[in-house]
């Protein structure tokens, strides 16, 4: 598809007058370091070129001004050895739209840099918007920025994000939270979705949706990061756990309490509940709610079983206490899902 087309595309979708051009180009700064995460950057990054080719192709100004930034500005080799061109810092005083904050292997060094928070804080004050993506939030979170706020990471690293600064609110579902002027955004690709949401804010449905065709993506995708992680938020308990979720498992249409629990790990209710959450994240009855909605999961895509079936089966005391259970944990209805994942 090319410029004339996307932009014929979102034009004859618009039932209003074009929401084309913003108040002047908006400037997006791209914050990277050494070891950034290449599709963090790389990601956003062309949703917003996108937009301006949408823009520019049906006739007005580029909405976006993109600037890739690095501290002393010589460029930035990523974790997969691509070397990325970026600026030097700008003036904390210089105008701008968005800060983005990139994340990857490099964040934890970037964010114990005085000098480098100094200026997030700074810049920060001057933008109307910050983001992050993925592990981004993490010098987000260090500059203070995420105070009091609700906030995404990658969700294998949402305990450790929530432990190392508990003013945070972190939640571990969200492919991306927007709270205030602060919008953070899951692992890698969810960065992406960020990003679409932004061109969404700014340019109107329209303009997001068509970007979203043209890079064939959802405008919104479906679920959220439990879709893709459940099973594996877990793993890190298989040493001291793995035999009860496996017998969790092979009983789940059962009727399983924490006495239940507590006794096949061998150990009393209270130390139960407190080893299993030190070592999961997760209380003993969420870990289990999880497992149902996974094995749920399987069984919609895989079968033809009816859903109160498959609620039966997976030891859900109802269809609609299942359907419940998917829409807190994968934002879609087990319908929804079964429609869109069932081989």
């Amino acid at each position: 598809m090319d410029k004339l087309t996307l932009a014929e595309h979102v034009l004859a979708g618009m039932t209003k007058a074009p929401r084309l051009l913003p108040i002047g180009p908006r400037v997006i700064e791209v914050l990277t370091f050494p070891a950034v995460q290449l599709l963090d950057v790389a990601g956003p990054l062309q949703v917003f070129a996108s937009a301006n080719d949408l823009v520019t192709g049906s006739g007005g100004a580029a909405a976006y001004v993109l600037q890739v930034v690095a501290q002393g500005g010589a460029g930035v080799t990523a974790s997969a050895g691509l070397g990325l061109a970026a600026a030097p810092l700008p003036s904390t005083e210089a105008a701008l739209d968005t800060l983005m904050v990139a994340g990857g292997q490099g964040v934890q060094a970037a964010a114990a840099d005085p000098a480098l928070l100094d200026w997030v804080r700074a810049r920060a004050t001057r933008a109307r918007r910050v983001a992050s993506v993925c592990t981004g939030a993490f010098l987000l979170a260090a500059a203070g920025l995420l105070d009091g706020r609700r906030a995404a990471t990658h969700w294998s690293l949402c305990a450790e994000l929530a432990r190392r600064f508990p003013a945070v609110r972190v939640e571990p579902d969200p492919i991306f939270i927007h709270d205030g002027p602060v919008w953070t955004s899951a692992g890698v690709t969810a960065g992406i979705d960020l990003a679409l949401a932004l061109v969404e804010q700014d340019l109107g449905r329209p303009v997001g949706l068509a970007v979203a065709r043209y890079l064939v993506m959802f405008l919104k995708r479906p679920g959220g990061q439990a879709q893709f992680s459940t099973a594996l938020s877990l793993q890190a308990a298989e040493d001291k756990f793995g035999a009860l979720h496996e017998w969790i498992n092979e009983h789940l249409a059962d009727d399983i309490s924490l006495p239940t629990l507590a006794g096949q790990a061998g150990m009393s209710e209270r130390s139960f509940s407190r080893h299993y959450s030190e070592a999961t994240g997760l209380t003993p009855g969420r870990a289990l709610e999880r497992l149902r909605v996974e094995a749920a999961r399987r069984l919609l895509s895989e079968s033809s079983l009816p859903v109160k079936r498959v609620s039966q089966r997976c030891g859900f005391s109802s269809e609609e206490t299942m359907r419940r259970s998917f829409l807190r944990l994968l934002a879609a209805t087990p319908q929804d899902y079964r429609a869109r994942f069932s081989a």
